[in-house]
């Protein structure tokens, strides 16, 4: 089962994409795919009556981020041993976190803008969790699974230049405006086994990062868990993982994005992302 958001850009209607690939309205069920459908057992309640739910006409539709207004994005960095290595990084003894403004999330295939003055613009594929029920102050790793809805492909965008260069916190490098694709489905958690999910990400074509959503060095429970000693995770929250190895900063030459180019993702179970890169005016 899959949920995901179709049509154009703030008029998009949730559907629920069947085993067969047909595309079911939830119109009947919520306005949206949202916190509060989240939090009111919105999946379990579209399982309950998938079969019932009206199929849709087969059209060719923009696909939109599949959770709807985000409260916020909340983002694990160097959480990969070969991604911190390229990083020029030690791999960190607790979950480095920083904050992305909720705004920056755009449909899986929308164009990127490449900022104004910007020189630095990278690519990260990432495992998104997406919160189903209100974290605070878990007692534990174990606890998370319950607060977590499901997960979706994420492209956190940055700026290195802006993130690392010109001083203060990595935020202003991560906010730039269309700087988190997210979906093109949310899947939820209870259909995926997350250590065996492989990431990947290709530019032009060309491969860029592979690897396994195992290796990361502070798994999903605990990233749910470590931020919940920190802040309040709600309902419809993004919290992304971290991401593997292979970004433009850690390679020769530095292969930096440029107007033009094309950014693809993909990770097992949750679909293929694929946007182009344009320059902000």
């Amino acid at each position: 089962m899959r949920l995901a958001r179709l049509g154009p850009s703030g008029a998009e209607r949730p559907v629920v994409l069947d085993a067969e690939g047909r595309a079911r309205s939830l119109e009947g069920l919520t306005a949206d795919i949202d916190g509060a459908f989240l939090a009111a057992d919105g999946i379990a309640r579209v399982r309950d009556a998938l079969d019932t739910l009206p199929v849709l006409p087969e059209q060719d539709l923009r696909r939109g981020a599949p959770v709807a207004r985000p409260g916020k994005v909340v983002c694990i960095g160097l959480n990969y041993r070969a991604h911190a290595a390229e990083s020029g990084a030690e791999p960190p003894a607790e979950p480095v976190v920083f904050m992305k403004a909720a705004d920056t999330v755009v449909g899986p295939d929308d164009d990127v803008r490449i900022p104004r003055n910007s020189v630095k613009t990278d690519y990260e594929v990432e495992l998104a969790v997406v919160i189903g029920r209100e974290a605070r102050y878990l007692d534990s790793p174990a606890d998370a699974a319950s607060h977590i809805a499901g997960y979706a492909i994420s492209n956190d965008v940055s700026e290195r230049e802006f993130q690392l260069e010109r001083g203060g916190q990595w935020d202003k490098g991560k906010s730039c405006e269309t700087f988190n694709p997210l979906g093109p489905w949310l899947v939820p958690a209870d259909g995926l086994t997350v250590p065996e999910l492989r990431l990947r990400s290709w530019v032009n074509g060309e491969p860029r990062q592979d690897e396994l959503a195992g290796d990361m060095i502070f798994d999903v429970p605990h990233v749910v868990w470590y931020l919940s000693q920190f802040m309040v995770l709600r309902p419809g929250d993004i919290v992304n993982t971290g991401t593997p190895a292979g970004v433009a900063m850690g390679l020769p030459g530095q292969p930096y994005l440029r107007a033009g180019d094309v950014m693809e993702l993909e990770i097992d179970g949750l679909g293929r992302q694929r946007q182009r890169l344009v320059q902000f005016e």
